[in-house]
């Protein structure tokens, strides 16, 4: 077995050879799992035993589910320029010092025919708002590629009164891609409560 913490001359980690792979890369300052899990602050809730009091605190500290939604099955034709795709709107009110996920799905999204790429971005306020998240498809060759395009956003508000927008956009028109949906494959945007920062 391959010793993974190994402190000889490769850095204290094993080197990619030893594990059967194909050599890369490796920094000795790469942070740890714990590390890198440590980067989001969450505040769980305490085990809950028969007979005790249910507080206040204990209550708001569990997810409180969905705050808004929006879905559409209408096709969408792509542009240029980075608007708001058909019926991707929501608005809710945010509560300070609490996580929401957010989820925004296009079920089938077009490339041009000729090089290039889709994107969908989520967007606060409006489609010139802030820019909170991207996903993109890229075709390899000069032809139309497609495929589902996914963005899932865990983020903090500000308390008031929010909206967040789904936006979409090509590099360019040739061969009229489009984002397509139907009842059976809506485009999604959703907002869950998912607890305590």
């Amino acid at each position: 077995p391959v010793n993974l913490r190994d402190p000889g001359r490769h850095g204290g980690y094993a080197v990619p050879w030893q594990l059967g792979r194909q050599p890369r890369i490796y920094s000795r300052h790469r942070p740890t799992r714990r590390r890198q899990a440590g980067l989001m602050a969450i505040n769980p809730n305490t085990d809950f035993t028969s007979g005790a009091v249910l507080t206040a605190d204990q209550m708001n500290r569990l997810p409180r589910g969905v705050m808004a939604r929006a879905v559409s099955s209408t096709d969408y034709t792509l542009t240029t320029s980075l608007v708001q795709a058909t019926g991707m709107s929501v608005t809710f009110t945010a509560v300070a010092n609490r996580y929401y996920l957010v989820t925004y799905y296009e079920p089938q999204a077009q490339t041009p025919s000729v090089l290039g790429n889709t994107a969908i971005e989520l967007r606060q306020t409006n489609a010139a708002g802030t820019q909170l998240a991207q996903s993109v498809i890229v075709n390899e060759t000069a032809a139309i590629d497609q495929g589902s395009l996914l963005i899932l956003k865990t983020i903090t508000f500000t308390a008031g009164s929010v909206t967040l927008v789904g936006c979409a956009k090509t590099s360019s028109t040739t061969g009229g891609p489009s984002l397509i949906r139907s009842t059976a494959r809506d485009a999604l945007l959703l907002v869950e409560d998912i607890g305590p920062a």
